[in-house]
C-alpha cells in the first residue's frame, strides 16, 4: 500500500526528530538498570549464553519499538490517511501495515532463526526457541480518531512464555520495558530512565479502574460479564477507558490500580505479563492464571489483585 499523499503531520515529525533519545545515554541507563547489559550497539556480536540471549533481544525490542512508533507518527493526525475494514470489522491503516513491515524486517535482520507473529501480517515460523509478537498500533481507532493514546508493541516468547515485552507510546514519547524476573523501566522523551512500581493503593474505594471499552463487555460474552464491569464501576473512586496497552501502562507507574479487558489476542497480551509483574503487580486472566493465552486480562497492583478479580468473576 503506498504512503498518503499529505506529508508527515509536521509538529510530530519535528518533536519527534528534536526529542529523540541519545543513544548513549540509554546505554548507561540500560546497563545500570540490567548489569549483564552490552550496551546498544552491541548486536552484530552474538553469544550463546541465555542471559546474553535475552539481554540482546531486550536491546533491539527497544530500539525497534522506537522506529515503528516514530514510522506511525507520519500518519498521525494526517487528514489524507485511508483507512481499511479487515475481515473481523476491526480498522487497519498503512501506518499499521508499514510499521510492522518495518519491525519484521529489523528482527530478520539480526535474529534470522527466530519466529515472528504480527497483527498484520500473522506468523513466520523460526527454528530458535525464541518468538516476537507484534502489535505496531495498539488502539489503531485511538491512532485514527488523533488520540494520543495508542501504543507500539513488542515482545519476546520465550518458549511461548512471555520474556520480553516493550510498550512505547510515539505521541507522548513514553517508553515502558521489562524482562521477566527483572525491572520495570520507565522514560519520557530525554528524561533519564526510570525503575518503576504498581501504586500502593489498598481499597478499592481508592482505586482507579480502567478498561478499552464498555460495550466490549456485551459482545459476544456472557450476560454476566457486564454485571462484573458494573460491579468493578460501582466499587472503585473513579472508572475510564483509557485502555488499550496505554492502560496497562498507567498501572505499571503507578496511575491507575486496575486494568480489565474481557478479550485479548496473543499480540495484544504477550509483552503486558513481564511488564506488570516486573513492576510489582498481579497480570493472569479473570480465570486467575497467570498467562497470556487466557483471551482475557486483569492487572492490578499487588494489594489489590485478589480483591478486584473476586468482583470480576462473582
Amino acid at each position: 500500500m503506498s504512503r498518503p499523499k499529505g506529508g508527515p503531520s509536521e509538529a510530530f515529525s519535528k518533536r519527534e526528530s528534536k526529542t529523540r533519545l541519545k543513544r548513549p545515554q540509554w546505554e548507561l541507563q540500560v546497563a545500570e538498570l540490567f548489569p549483564a547489559n552490552r550496551g546498544f550497539g552491541s548486536l552484530q556480536s552474538m553469544t550463546s549464553t541465555p542471559e546474553q540471549a535475552a539481554q540482546d533481544r531486550l536491546e533491539l525490542a527497544i530500539e525497534i519499538a522506537r522506529k515503528a512508533g516514530g514510522e506511525t507518527l507520519k500518519w498521525f493526525r494526517n487528514s489524507s490517511l485511508e483507512v481499511e475494514r479487515k475481515g473481523d470489522g476491526s480498522p487497519v491503516t498503512a501506518a499499521d501495515q508499514a510499521a510492522e513491515r518495518l519491525l519484521r524486517d529489523e528482527i530478520a535482520e539480526r535474529f534470522p532463526d527466530d519466529g515472528i507473529v504480527g497483527e498484520e501480517y500473522g506468523e513466520t515460523l523460526g527454528t530458535s526457541a525464541y518468538r516476537w509478537v507484534l502489535d505496531p498500533i495498539d488502539g489503531t481507532k485511538s491512532f485514527i480518531s488523533g488520540v494520543p493514546l495508542y501504543t507500539t508493541l513488542v515482545a519476546v516468547m520465550e518458549e511461548n512464555e512471555p520474556l520480553i515485552g516493550v510498550i512505547y507510546a510515539p505521541a507522548t514519547e513514553e517508553m515502558l520495558f521489562a524482562r521477566t524476573g527483572g525491572k520495570a523501566v520507565y522514560a519520557v522523551g530525554k528524561a533519564p530512565a526510570q525503575q518503576v512500581r504498581v501504586s500502593e493503593v489498598s481499597s478499592l474505594s481508592e482505586a482507579t479502574f480502567l478498561t478499552t471499552s464498555v460495550p466490549a463487555f456485551d459482545k459476544d460474552r456472557d450476560p454476566a460479564d457486564r454485571a462484573a464491569y458494573q460491579r468493578l464501576e460501582s466499587a472503585c473512586r473513579l472508572s475510564r477507558t483509557w485502555g488499550d496497552a496505554y492502560g496497562y501502562l498507567l498501572v505499571a507507574t503507578g496511575r491507575a490500580e486496575i486494568m480489565v479487558d474481557p478479550a485479548l489476542n496473543l499480540w495484544d497480551a504477550a509483552c503486558l505479563q513481564p511488564i506488570i509483574e516486573a513492576a510489582g503487580g498481579v497480570y493472569t486472566g479473570w480465570n486467575g492464571e497467570p498467562s497470556v493465552h487466557c483471551g482475557d486480562a486483569i492487572a492490578t497492583n499487588a494489594v489489590l489483585a485478589e480483591a478486584a478479580r473476586a468482583l470480576l468473576v462473582e
